[in-house]
């Protein structure tokens, strides 16, 4: 595995890992990537393990990107752990990490920015202001540098994985954006970076956003269908814990985060919600998914 610093770096190494000779001619290699902003946990790992099984390149990146942060975030604060994230990524088979600063990504003056209309407004952009704009500035600066055929992203950002897969299809930037599954810890709390900010006392309060979203799926799979029901039932887990703030619970459409027209679930949803303990605040999600009904073939 090789670790990189600068982008001169980064793309003369990928120049040499992209292609390989196959009967004297060249073959260009399926490249994946997964970028993090490091403090590796399972949750990143799993998209790692998944990029390495179904690539023949495995790139990641880590750099906490401080125009995703709002005054009085946790820029600062954010655990930075690359030493640990580096030894991580080798053990899984990573071929190449970049690992820029920030004068490396954001070389002065930097005057450009990005914006997706329509997906960014809402529920965490409507609580962190330009948070997604920073996320797509540095997801299209990597995927420009990187030009990945694939990259994955977790579900535990939903909103966020929507918005960049717009990104790639309206910039044809010629990535597929591969969905991968939330990873939960054994007690039901969403694999984070920002769980180790939380005492043992926090992340008991934390779990009522887990249970939150459980009950709102347990009423939906029981044939409730109101959306304001299935709100309020959520919402009345998270109240019920002290020590709680509640940021939102909502259910959506699952394609765009839009509201139900009728303010009934029908076809794929998504319940969302966001709180904080403490200093720390956390984000969890769900599907709501009409069940498979298995016919059977017999005969």
């Amino acid at each position: 595995m090789k670790t990189v610093h600068t982008p001169c770096e980064l793309v003369a190494e990928l120049s040499h890992l992209r292609y390989e000779c196959v009967d004297d001619a060249p073959r260009e290699r399926l490249v994946g990537f997964v970028p993090t902003m490091g403090a590796l946990h399972q949750g990143h790992m799993s998209l790692i393990h998944r990029m390495v099984a179904e690539c023949d390149v495995g790139v990641v990146s880590i750099f906490v990107n401080p125009t995703q942060f709002g005054p009085g975030e946790d820029f600062e604060r954010y655990p930075r752990t690359l030493e640990a994230d580096l030894k991580l990524c080798e053990e899984a088979g990573v071929d190449l990490v970049y690992a820029p600063t920030v004068d490396q990504v954001y070389p002065e003056p930097f005057l450009t920015s990005v914006h997706v209309s329509g997906l960014t407004e809402d529920l965490e952009g409507a609580h962190r202001p330009g948070h997604f704009d920073g996320v797509c500035l540095v997801v299209a600066k990597l995927f420009a540098l990187i030009r990945p055929h694939r990259a994955y992203f977790g579900e535990k950002d939903y909103q966020q994985l929507l918005i960049v897969r717009q990104l790639a299809r309206n910039l044809d930037l010629g990535v597929e954006v591969v969905a991968c599954p939330l990873i939960r810890d054994d007690d039901g709390l969403a694999a984070s970076s920002r769980n180790r900010y939380l005492s043992p006392e926090e992340r008991e309060r934390a779990l009522c956003l887990f249970r939150a979203l459980t009950r709102a799926k347990e009423l939906y799979e029981q044939g409730e269908r109101s959306v304001e029901r299935l709100e309020e039932a959520g919402r009345r887990v998270i109240r019920e814990t002290p020590g709680v703030e509640l940021d939102y619970f909502v259910v959506r459409r699952a394609g765009d985060l839009k509201p139900f027209p009728e303010g009934k679930v029908e076809g794929e949803g998504r319940v969302l919600g966001a709180i904080r303990v403490g200093e720390t605040r956390l984000i969890d999600n769900m599907p709501l998914r009409e069940p498979t009904i298995d016919t059977g073939t017999g005969g």
